[in-house]
């Protein structure tokens, strides 16, 4: 009865485990890379630009508004010495009708100032996706080295209990032990520090999806890197996907449509007053009715207008060299992350065919020659070292090969 109590305490306390672990890993979430960069898309710094985007449209609708009506009531040409039939009481009312070419070539210019906001979101927007890929990478990065420190560890803990055995036939020293046991040590130092920056990518990455800094989750270390050094980047295609550009090009099409404005300020505007006059002494009522037009030609009043074009040009030019020196900056970046890409590639691929196997096989050698009693502790640990040496700095190597990827990716606006 005892025996079946134990078994039965055994598979309760089991099946306990299990659940709690389920539960634990049920309530850590998982995301991958495109659930990431979803929710950096209702990050508040871009729903500013919303804010934004709808306030300049709502201006927009009052381009074609006239000037307010103006109404004047008073005495009219009514004599100091009030007499019973001297002077009127007048009622006038004034207003002024814009030139319809000047109300739909301000329509247009205000129309698209949104335009240029929305590109100005665009370009923000592809500015936080790199970011959330760059820690993303980083962050699986970081996990793949706690597993190599995983495996080290059991590879050290491993040799630890071969070299205890050997302590007590007097074929192993006590100083090699100690020496396998402060790797140990140094280990947990290891995967402390880097359980301390996996937190730090992860309130990064919550902070650009807008969540709760401190929730935990998990990522997708399934790395793929996209090989774009034999890909070929001109400046048509560059202005054609760069939002930056395309702002550029906007602005230009602002400035044009600016100066379309100051252009029609050259067409005169009309105005009409209307007036009744109330007159005393059983005079006859009189009424006023006139028409108006501004005159803008006219050499004192020409010369806003005409500075303005001329300051209006200079802007579309100095938006014209800078779209241009910008498109020269993104070319010879891109040819650089190019050329840096294929040197890590290269070394990467040193790593993995050459460099890890030939210490690989340095390991095997050196453990089984410590396992037939013809090989000492310590070169089995030099060789233990050695081995995640070369490992983490393949890592590093596959993540700066992905920083240039994710720096590749911003540069061509690749979501």
């Amino acid at each position: 009865k005892n025996k079946i109590m134990k078994i039965k305490h055994r598979i309760i306390y089991g099946l306990l485990l299990c659940t709690l672990s389920l539960t634990v890993k049920a309530q850590q979430e998982y995301l991958p890379l495109d659930s990431v960069l979803a929710r950096v898309a209702a990050n508040p710094l871009l729903r500013t630009y919303d804010a934004q985007i709808n306030a300049q449209n709502a201006y927009a609708g009052s381009a074609r508004s006239l000037d307010a009506p103006k109404l004047s009531a008073g005495q009219y040409q009514t004599p100091y010495q009030l007499k019973p039939d001297g002077g009127s009481f007048m009622v006038t009312a004034d207003q002024m009708f814009t030139n319809p070419a000047k109300l739909r070539a301000k329509e247009n210019y205000m129309k698209s100032i949104s335009r240029v906001t929305a590109e100005e979101k665009k370009y923000m927007n592809n500015q936080l996706n790199a970011q959330a890929k760059q820690y993303y990478f980083e962050r699986a990065i970081l996990e793949k080295k706690l597993a190599l420190l995983d495996n080290t560890s059991g590879l050290l803990e491993y040799m630890l209990k071969a070299s205890n055995i050997r302590l007590t036939y007097g074929k192993e020293k006590l100083d090699n032990i100690y020496k396998t046991k402060a790797e140990l040590f140094q280990l947990d130092n290891s995967r402390e520090e880097i359980k301390s920056e996996i937190k730090q990518k992860n309130i990064l990455l919550n902070t650009l999806m807008n969540r709760d800094k401190g929730q935990d989750f998990m990522v997708d270390t399934t790395l793929v890197v996209r090989d774009y050094a034999a890909t070929v980047s001109d400046t048509a295609t560059l202005a054609a996907v760069r939002s930056d550009i395309r702002g550029i090009d906007r602005s230009i099409e602002l400035q044009q449509l600016n100066a379309k404005v100051e252009y029609s300020k050259r067409k005169p505007d009309f105005g009409l007053q209307a007036g009744h006059m109330f007159s005393y002494g059983g005079m006859p009522n009189q009424y006023i009715l006139m028409g108006s037009i501004t005159i803008p030609i006219a050499p004192w009043s020409s010369k806003s207008y005409k500075a303005n074009l001329k300051g209006n040009q200079y802007e579309i030019d100095q938006q014209r060299e800078r779209k241009t020196s910008l498109l020269n900056q993104a070319e010879g970046e891109l040819a650089g992350l190019k050329a840096a890409w294929t040197g890590k590639s290269r070394q990467l691929k040193n790593y993995r065919q050459n460099i890890i196997p030939a210490l690989q096989n340095s390991y095997k050698t050196s453990l089984l020659a410590y396992e037939q009693n013809t090989g000492e502790l310590l070169p089995v640990l030099e060789s233990i070292k050695s081995l995640q040496t070369a490992r983490m700095d393949a890592l590093e190597r596959l993540g700066e090969i992905l920083s240039i990827q994710v720096a590749y990716e911003k540069e061509n606006e690749m979501h």
